[in-house]
Protein backbone atom coordinates (compact mmCIF):
# COMPACT_ATOMS: atom_id res chain seq x y z
CA UNK A 1 0.00 0.00 0.00
CA UNK A 2 1.68 3.29 -0.79
CA UNK A 3 1.57 6.20 0.94
CA UNK A 4 -1.43 8.34 -0.83
CA UNK A 5 -3.66 4.85 -0.06
CA UNK A 6 -2.35 4.43 3.31
CA UNK A 7 -2.53 8.30 5.10
CA UNK A 8 -3.94 10.57 2.28
CA UNK A 9 -7.24 8.92 1.26
CA UNK A 10 -8.11 7.33 4.85
CA UNK A 11 -8.70 10.99 5.95
CA UNK A 12 -10.33 12.11 2.93
CA UNK A 13 -13.13 9.08 3.49
CA UNK A 14 -12.88 10.01 7.11
CA UNK A 15 -14.64 13.08 6.00
CA UNK A 16 -16.85 12.15 3.30
CA UNK A 17 -18.63 9.16 4.93
CA UNK A 18 -18.83 10.89 8.32
CA UNK A 19 -21.80 12.82 9.62
CA UNK A 20 -23.73 12.29 6.02
CA UNK A 21 -23.49 8.95 6.49
CA UNK A 22 -24.68 8.69 10.05
CA UNK A 23 -28.45 7.29 9.62
CA UNK A 24 -27.12 4.54 6.96
CA UNK A 25 -24.57 3.46 10.11
CA UNK A 26 -27.57 3.68 12.81
CA UNK A 27 -29.75 1.53 10.58
CA UNK A 28 -27.37 -1.07 9.01
CA UNK A 29 -25.92 -2.09 12.71
CA UNK A 30 -29.13 -2.55 14.23
CA UNK A 31 -29.34 -6.27 15.18
CA UNK A 32 -26.22 -7.15 15.72
CA UNK A 33 -24.91 -8.71 18.37
CA UNK A 34 -22.11 -10.81 20.29
CA UNK A 35 -18.67 -11.11 18.28
CA UNK A 36 -19.01 -8.79 15.31
CA UNK A 37 -16.25 -8.62 12.45
CA UNK A 38 -15.66 -5.58 10.40
CA UNK A 39 -14.13 -5.39 7.29
CA UNK A 40 -13.09 -2.59 6.46
CA UNK A 41 -12.96 -0.45 10.13
CA UNK A 42 -11.45 2.63 8.03
CA UNK A 43 -11.49 5.22 11.24
CA UNK A 44 -13.94 3.32 13.53
CA UNK A 45 -17.02 5.55 12.35
CA UNK A 46 -19.46 2.70 13.11
CA UNK A 47 -18.47 2.23 16.90
CA UNK A 48 -20.69 4.77 18.48
CA UNK A 49 -23.52 2.59 16.41
CA UNK A 50 -23.45 -0.74 17.45
CA UNK A 51 -25.81 -2.04 19.98
CA UNK A 52 -25.27 -2.78 23.46
CA UNK A 53 -25.27 -6.29 22.83
CA UNK A 54 -22.03 -6.01 20.78
CA UNK A 55 -19.54 -7.82 23.35
CA UNK A 56 -16.46 -7.82 20.81
CA UNK A 57 -15.33 -6.38 17.58
CA UNK A 58 -13.25 -7.55 15.85
CA UNK A 59 -11.67 -4.84 13.01
CA UNK A 60 -9.92 -5.61 9.70
CA UNK A 61 -8.62 -2.69 8.03
CA UNK A 62 -5.35 -2.76 5.93
CA UNK A 63 -4.62 1.86 6.50
CA UNK A 64 -2.18 2.40 9.55
CA UNK A 65 -4.05 5.66 9.68
CA UNK A 66 -7.67 4.40 9.86
CA UNK A 67 -6.00 2.88 13.55
CA UNK A 68 -4.89 6.37 14.96
CA UNK A 69 -8.04 8.09 13.82
CA UNK A 70 -9.92 5.46 15.42
CA UNK A 71 -8.31 6.15 18.66
CA UNK A 72 -10.83 7.76 20.51
CA UNK A 73 -13.50 5.91 19.70
CA UNK A 74 -12.15 2.70 20.63
CA UNK A 75 -10.47 4.30 23.61
CA UNK A 76 -14.68 5.53 24.48
CA UNK A 77 -16.38 2.13 22.90
CA UNK A 78 -18.29 -0.30 25.75
CA UNK A 79 -16.37 -3.49 24.05
CA UNK A 80 -13.37 -4.58 23.42
CA UNK A 81 -11.56 -3.93 19.86
CA UNK A 82 -8.84 -5.58 18.13
CA UNK A 83 -7.28 -5.73 14.90
CA UNK A 84 -7.20 -8.89 13.52
CA UNK A 85 -5.49 -8.35 10.45
CA UNK A 86 -5.07 -6.13 7.07
CA UNK A 87 -6.96 -8.03 4.30
CA UNK A 88 -10.42 -9.29 3.82
CA UNK A 89 -9.94 -11.91 1.04
CA UNK A 90 -7.84 -13.81 3.86
CA UNK A 91 -9.43 -13.87 7.25
CA UNK A 92 -7.25 -14.67 10.13
CA UNK A 93 -9.96 -16.53 12.04
CA UNK A 94 -11.22 -19.99 12.13
CA UNK A 95 -13.95 -21.54 10.41
CA UNK A 96 -17.63 -20.45 11.85
CA UNK A 97 -16.19 -18.19 14.48
CA UNK A 98 -17.98 -15.05 14.71
CA UNK A 99 -21.38 -14.18 15.48
CA UNK A 100 -22.42 -11.30 12.68
CA UNK A 101 -20.38 -9.58 10.00
CA UNK A 102 -20.41 -6.02 9.31
CA UNK A 103 -19.16 -3.87 5.91
CA UNK A 104 -19.85 -0.49 5.03
CA UNK A 105 -18.72 0.56 1.83
CA UNK A 106 -16.01 -1.85 1.58
CA UNK A 107 -16.51 -3.97 -1.23
CA UNK A 108 -16.17 -1.93 -3.40
CA UNK A 109 -12.61 -1.77 -2.52
CA UNK A 110 -11.34 -5.05 -2.21
CA UNK A 111 -9.81 -6.31 -5.42
CA UNK A 112 -11.05 -9.98 -4.88
CA UNK A 113 -14.69 -9.36 -3.58
CA UNK A 114 -15.68 -12.74 -4.14
CA UNK A 115 -12.67 -13.76 -2.49
CA UNK A 116 -14.22 -11.59 0.15
CA UNK A 117 -17.10 -12.82 0.63
CA UNK A 118 -16.22 -16.52 0.57
CA UNK A 119 -14.39 -15.59 3.48
CA UNK A 120 -17.02 -13.66 5.26
CA UNK A 121 -18.98 -17.18 4.81
CA UNK A 122 -16.89 -19.39 6.47
CA UNK A 123 -16.13 -17.25 9.16
CA UNK A 124 -20.06 -16.89 9.99
CA UNK A 125 -21.60 -19.24 12.56
CA UNK A 126 -24.29 -20.86 11.13
CA UNK A 127 -27.30 -18.45 11.05
CA UNK A 128 -25.01 -15.17 11.77
CA UNK A 129 -25.45 -12.58 9.29
CA UNK A 130 -23.70 -10.12 7.69
CA UNK A 131 -25.02 -6.21 7.55
CA UNK A 132 -23.95 -4.39 4.74
CA UNK A 133 -24.35 -0.90 2.72
CA UNK A 134 -22.43 -0.73 -0.29
CA UNK A 135 -22.68 1.04 -3.34
CA UNK A 136 -22.43 -0.35 -6.83
CA UNK A 137 -23.91 -1.21 -10.02
CA UNK A 138 -27.34 0.94 -11.18
CA UNK A 139 -30.28 -0.70 -12.90
CA UNK A 140 -30.56 2.58 -14.80
CA UNK A 141 -28.67 1.85 -18.07
CA UNK A 142 -27.66 5.32 -19.02
CA UNK A 143 -26.18 5.40 -15.30
CA UNK A 144 -24.59 2.00 -15.75
CA UNK A 145 -22.63 2.94 -19.08
CA UNK A 146 -20.85 5.46 -17.06
CA UNK A 147 -20.25 3.49 -14.47
CA UNK A 148 -18.48 1.02 -16.84
CA UNK A 149 -16.40 4.02 -18.28
CA UNK A 150 -15.72 6.02 -15.05
CA UNK A 151 -14.60 2.75 -12.57
CA UNK A 152 -10.90 2.84 -14.24
CA UNK A 153 -10.09 6.11 -13.39
CA UNK A 154 -12.05 6.65 -10.47
CA UNK A 155 -10.23 3.06 -8.73
CA UNK A 156 -6.62 5.25 -9.39
CA UNK A 157 -7.84 7.95 -6.82
CA UNK A 158 -10.29 6.70 -5.04
CA UNK A 159 -7.89 3.14 -3.48
CA UNK A 160 -9.34 0.86 -5.77
CA UNK A 161 -13.03 1.80 -5.55
CA UNK A 162 -15.38 0.34 -8.45
CA UNK A 163 -18.61 1.83 -9.21
CA UNK A 164 -20.16 -1.07 -11.04
CA UNK A 165 -20.13 -3.73 -9.11
CA UNK A 166 -23.40 -6.07 -8.68
CA UNK A 167 -23.57 -6.39 -4.58
CA UNK A 168 -26.89 -8.20 -4.08
CA UNK A 169 -25.49 -10.90 -6.96
CA UNK A 170 -21.46 -11.16 -5.55
CA UNK A 171 -23.27 -12.00 -1.84
CA UNK A 172 -25.58 -14.43 -3.05
CA UNK A 173 -23.16 -16.28 -4.93
CA UNK A 174 -20.86 -16.62 -1.71
CA UNK A 175 -23.75 -19.06 -0.13
CA UNK A 176 -24.96 -16.37 2.10
CA UNK A 177 -28.95 -15.62 2.08
CA UNK A 178 -30.34 -12.14 1.24
CA UNK A 179 -32.87 -11.65 3.93
CA UNK A 180 -33.41 -8.03 2.87
CA UNK A 181 -31.94 -5.50 0.38
CA UNK A 182 -33.05 -2.15 -0.18
CA UNK A 183 -31.56 -0.45 -3.01
CA UNK A 184 -31.54 3.16 -3.46
CA UNK A 185 -29.68 5.93 -5.82
CA UNK A 186 -27.47 8.37 -3.57
CA UNK A 187 -26.94 11.90 -3.95
CA UNK A 188 -24.27 13.58 -5.24
CA UNK A 189 -23.96 15.64 -8.41
CA UNK A 190 -22.93 13.21 -11.03
CA UNK A 191 -25.82 10.76 -9.58
CA UNK A 192 -23.43 7.69 -10.40
CA UNK A 193 -23.89 5.95 -6.84
CA UNK A 194 -26.05 3.10 -6.53
CA UNK A 195 -26.66 2.35 -3.14
CA UNK A 196 -27.42 -1.49 -1.55
CA UNK A 197 -27.92 -2.33 2.14
CA UNK A 198 -29.55 -5.06 3.95
CA UNK A 199 -28.85 -8.24 5.95
CA UNK A 200 -27.30 -11.68 4.29
CA UNK A 201 -27.50 -14.94 6.24
CA UNK A 202 -25.43 -18.26 6.55
CA UNK A 203 -27.79 -20.99 6.24
CA UNK A 204 -27.73 -23.57 9.29
CA UNK A 205 -27.17 -26.63 8.19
Amino acid sequence: MGFYDDQVLPRITDLALGRPMEQTRARVTTGLSGEVLEIGFGSGRNIPHLPVGVTRLLAVEPAVVGHRLAASRIAAAPFTVEFVGDDGQALLLPDASVDHVLTTWTLCTIPDAEQALREIHRVLRPGGTMHFTEHGHSPRPGVARWQDRLTPGWGRIAGGCHLNRRIDDLIEKSGLTLESVRTYQMGGTARLGFAYEGVASKRIL
